[in-house]
């Protein structure tokens, strides 16, 4: 593989995922400017969810930062962002009704979210150490390293497609719980699914980033022999 195709890989899926995270960013903006037709909060959508599927120990709670929504399973806690946690946007709901889908998930053990709880370690191993074999292979110019770096790397990878099926999955209980306990109709749908079908989007530009780092490195040091 010529270091020209690499480098338009590696521009390719930079750029793809920049792109992606910028149109993420515009349309969950554009989306909590829009009230929902029921003026309930994110932590009331969420609240509500969990209620119908009789899920009563997870807690809710507010969180900083901007889109720092997630559900840490570990603790049953549904930690929604402040704009979303007291918003009555159509975006805090979409948002809220996806974590919600992930407390589900723990709920019923989803056979995805309980392989992406495996791989966990790996991934974090891979993010820990794929650094330092990297910056080791460059700067000695040694494939060892860099095959190793590139294996490393390779763990989190398979957690980022893992993690794929698991946000799919989660945006789907979202659109299907809100239609159950009728907190949609036909403008408030075409919103949430936009916010959701951009965030998930983020998920697979991750993803093949990544994917296109791991291709890259062993491109780069295939045929030369390890040193």
């Amino acid at each position: 593989m010529s270091n020209g195709f690499i480098w338009v890989i590696a521009g390719i899926s930079f750029g793809g995922s920049w792109l992606v995270k910028r149109w993420l960013l515009r349309t969950y903006k554009k989306w909590s400017r829009v009230p929902n037709t029921y003026r309930v909060t994110g932590a009331q959508t969420a609240a509500a969810i969990l209620d119908k599927k009789g899920i009563k120990n997870v807690r809710i709670e507010k969180v900083r930062g901007k889109l720092t929504d997630h559900f840490d399973p570990a603790r049953d806690i549904l930690r929604l962002s402040k704009t979303n946690h007291d918003s009555i946007s159509v975006a805090a709901m979409a948002v809220s009704a996806h974590e919600a889908g992930h407390a589900i998930q723990d709920y019923r053990d989803d056979i995805r979210l309980r392989m992406r709880k495996w791989f966990v370690p790996f991934a974090a191993l891979g993010g820990r150490l794929s650094p330092w074999f990297l910056g080791a292979g460059f700067f000695l110019g040694s494939d060892f390293f860099l095959r190793l770096g590139g294996l490393m790397m390779a763990g989190t990878m398979v957690f980022q497609l893992l993690t794929l099926p698991v946000e799919f999955n989660a945006s789907k209980r979202a659109m299907a719980n809100l239609e159950e306990l009728g907190l949609t109709d036909p403008e408030q749908q075409r919103g949430t699914r936009q916010v959701l079908t951009a965030a998930a989007l983020t998920y697979v530009a991750s993803a093949a980033t990544s994917v296109a780092w791991v291709v890259t490195l062993f491109a780069m040091s295939r045929g030369r022999g390890i040193r």
